[in-house]
């Protein structure tokens, strides 16, 4: 038995905390089954969006015409550019692993850990597979997988997840994702952009659901001029033979009392590739927590109180196994919390105001806050204003096609807003600066002065028009 003060399973952003107990003196064990960095440099948001440049490249590139530039793309090195991403992410991983190896306050347990009480770790595989791990903190940070549907057939089928995906070095001529979220969106992007036919399969009424349902619907609509969308429907059956994976679905009715629709018409996709992104699961299973008091809600996320802290003393958890947001940013948010809860002087709640979000598609969405739809379902009073990029100077120079839409109530405190078109990523951090460290009011963008003529502008005018009272069904002057 090996004995550590700080004892942390995962090493994405759970190695944040890590760190601080090193600073803070504090002998530290990390627990790492994959190769360092997490899901998000290894797995996920950097591979992906250094790959989802490239596409849009090569979109504006295509573009070239509308702006009466004549320009073509005589080749394109496509096994370069993923080879080029993973060399990269390969190499991060590897520096963090040589640096936890080199230091002399952390030591790198390589392989699965799983807990045989509330504080004691065994590693099942791996070099140190026997060798047990017990510290006065432990911190759960392990993450998530992809998640496979019951589909029938699927064991029988090579198919990918986004992990495979991205390492394709041959874009597929006809690749079917089932899933229509954001996974689903940007790699549709990604390999539709370098060539390949793409058929989306979706249960819910639109492609990223999450989204405000204008915003979703809007994309939707620009996702169904580029590829065959199929929302409304579920996979039902997979088969594979000659070279080709064949997908049936089946129309499906969401809500509480839905599901399949037996005698609804089905549908067929076919293709040399099948990707399935139908979101994630945690890996608290493979942690054995039953042997513990930690505790798991329904799905399988860990359960913790609003310092992050599990249902067992001494064990926190943070990031995408706590299931509050699946994003990159929140997590390092989360460890930012944990170490201050951790080693500061008073315990603070985790703070998730205007946590936003982006989707690296074509075309780009973001948002944060509360979606119209959440407004309508708590009879919340509110007011909204939606105002289109090509309405400015600069998105009309650009040819740009989106709106930005801005939720307040009726005191002008800002709810949500919700963006589609170009560098939406960008432009919703006003917002939240807005809403985090301003008035969170109407009054935080409309007193900025914005540059003229710069794509904020549209931003700027959303916060700034008429906006229309929303909240019985009517729109009337507010």
């Amino acid at each position: 038995m090996e004995e550590f003060d700080f004892l942390v399973i995962g090493s994405g952003s759970g190695l944040d905390v890590a760190n601080v107990a090193a600073n803070q003196g504090q002998s530290v064990a990390v627990v790492e089954k994959g190769p360092l960095g997490g899901t998000c440099l290894n797995r996920g948001c950097i591979p992906s969006k250094m790959l989802l440049y490239h596409a849009d490249v090569l979109e504006t590139i295509e573009r070239a015409g509308e702006f009466h530039i004549d320009a073509d793309v005589s080749d394109v090195a496509f096994a370069d550019i993923v080879n080029e991403v993973n060399e990269e992410v390969d190499a991060d991983a590897e520096s963090i692993r040589s640096g936890l190896r080199s230091s002399s306050q952390h030591e790198l347990f390589e392989g699965t850990g799983r807990f045989v009480d509330d504080r004691t770790v065994e590693l099942v595989d791996g070099d140190d597979e026997g060798t047990r791990l017990r510290a006065e903190t432990v911190l759960i940070a392990a993450g998530t997988r992809p998640s496979i549907p019951d589909i029938d057939g699927i064991e029988d089928v090579n198919y990918r997840t986004s992990t495979e995906a991205l390492q394709l070095e041959t874009p597929p001529d006809h690749l079917i994702i089932v899933g229509g979220g954001y996974i689903a969106a940007e790699l549709g992007h990604f390999f539709g952009t370098f060539g390949s036919d793409v058929t989306i399969i979706g249960r819910r009424p639109n492609l990223l659901p999450d989204a405000d349902g204008e915003v979703a619907e809007a994309f939707t609509d620009r996702y169904a001029d580029r590829f065959t969308v199929q929302t409304g429907y579920t996979a039902t059956s997979v088969s594979e033979g000659g070279g080709e994976i064949t997908v049936e679905a089946r129309p499906y009715e969401y809500g509480d009392d839905g599901g399949v629709v037996d005698d609804g018409d089905v549908v067929t996709a076919t293709g040399d590739e099948l990707l399935i992104a139908a979101g994630r699961v945690p890996n608290s299973d493979t942690l054995h927590p039953d042997a513990t008091g930690v505790e798991t809600d329904e799905q399988g996320f860990i359960e913790t109180d609003e310092y992050l802290r599990t249902t067992t003393d001494g064990v926190w958890a943070l990031g995408d196994i706590v299931g509050e947001y699946l994003l990159k940013h929140s997590a390092n948010h989360e460890a930012q919390a944990v170490a201050r809860n951790m080693f500061g002087s008073d315990l603070q709640p985790v703070d998730y105001t205007a946590m936003p979000f982006a989707v690296f598609a074509a075309p780009e969405v973001a948002g944060v806050g509360v979606s119209e739809e959440e407004l309508q379902a708590a009879n919340r009073e509110y007011a909204t204003n939606t105002y289109r990029y090509e309405d400015t100077a600069r998105g009309d120079a650009m040819k740009a096609d989106g709106f930005v839409k801005v939720l307040i109530d009726l005191e002008g405190e800002i709810l949500g807003c919700h963006i589609i078109g170009p560098d939406a990523s960008s432009l919703v951090q006003e917002v939240v600066v807005a809403m985090k460290a301003g008035s969170g009011t109407v009054r935080d963008i409309r007193s900025s002065v914005h540059i003229h003529p710069a794509l904020p502008e549209v931003v700027q005018r959303a916060f700034s028009g008429q906006f229309s009272r929303g909240d019985d069904g009517h729109q009337h002057q507010h």
